[in-house]
């Protein structure tokens, strides 16, 4: 994928006045779980989430910019990391970032790669996908109602709009999959079914001491992926044994039922014999 950068916006970024506590508010929508750095970099909407992430920090940016700490006690004052912590600011943001954004969360953790979902699998991908958007868009409606500054609420009003879309898109193509006869439900489709237990793949087993469970349709009737059909099982069947504990390689000085000269000898001998 090739990208070709404009110096403009996709849409208006620019707040009312400086609110440092809600800059870190928004750095959640920005470097979260569910931020825009996280969600459908695929393609032509992985372009217009680079947009939003333009966005937000450019919004981020200019409600840093000369934000005032609202802190007027003169004892907690007279330390500006703890006048940070209590105006709700993010300490970070000045000392770190001079003023500026971040691919942190609104506590200040970073932005991990492990929150983006690529499985191989395109339908379970693009459920996914739709469930970030849905996470996504669930935190800006939050934030839409944790100011009145009209800049940020516009910026949020089109980022929601776009959220709408998204949801839309991923649910639409997951049907197209289906339609198509590229995937299916259960994920992954191709799985040869008569390799799983198919005698506990539709049971409702009621881990619970009350008994509405079993009014869901989860419980009876036919399945969602159309093969088979719904039962309910009251309680659960008995387990069986625990194993008996393990007992790994004792250079590795894990605890087990042995006394620990034993499990120490035992070490001596194998280093000894260059045992692996």
């Amino acid at each position: 994928m090739v990208f070709f950068h404009k110096q403009e916006l996709q849409y208006k970024a620019t707040p009312d006045k400086p609110d440092a506590v809600y800059a870190r508010k928004l750095q959640e929508v920005l470097g979260g779980q569910y931020g825009e750095i996280t969600v459908d970099m695929l393609f032509g909407i992985g372009a217009e989430e680079f947009g939003h992430v333009e966005m937000l920090a450019t919004m981020i940016a200019q409600l840093l910019e000369k934000a005032p700490l609202g802190i007027t006690s003169d004892a907690v004052q007279a330390d500006p990391t703890v006048a940070a912590v209590v105006g709700g600011t993010d300490v970070q943001s000045a000392i770190v970032a001079g003023a500026g954004v971040r691919p942190v969360d609104s506590n200040g953790n970073p932005w991990q790669g492990s929150y983006v979902t690529a499985s191989g699998n395109l339908l379970a991908d693009f459920w996914a996908n739709a469930n970030a958007e849905m996470q996504g868009r669930l935190q800006v409606a939050r934030l839409y109602h944790m100011t009145d500054d009209h800049g940020i609420r516009d910026m949020l009003s089109f980022l929601l709009a776009r959220d709408t879309m998204h949801q839309n898109q991923w649910v639409a193509a997951a049907r197209e999959l289906q339609e198509e006869g590229m995937e299916n439900f259960p994920v992954p489709s191709n799985f040869p079914i008569n390799k799983e237990m198919r005698d506990v793949a539709y049971q409702y087993r009621n881990f619970s001491d009350g008994q509405a469970a079993a009014e869901g349709s989860w419980a009876k009737g036919p399945t969602p992926d159309g093969l088979g059909e719904f039962s309910y099982v009251a309680e659960p069947p008995a387990g069986v044994p625990m194993p008996p504990p393990t007992h790994p390689d004792s250079r590795f000085y894990g605890t087990t039922e042995l006394p620990n000269t034993m499990e120490k000898a035992a070490g001596t001998i194998q280093d000894k014999l260059n045992k692996e």
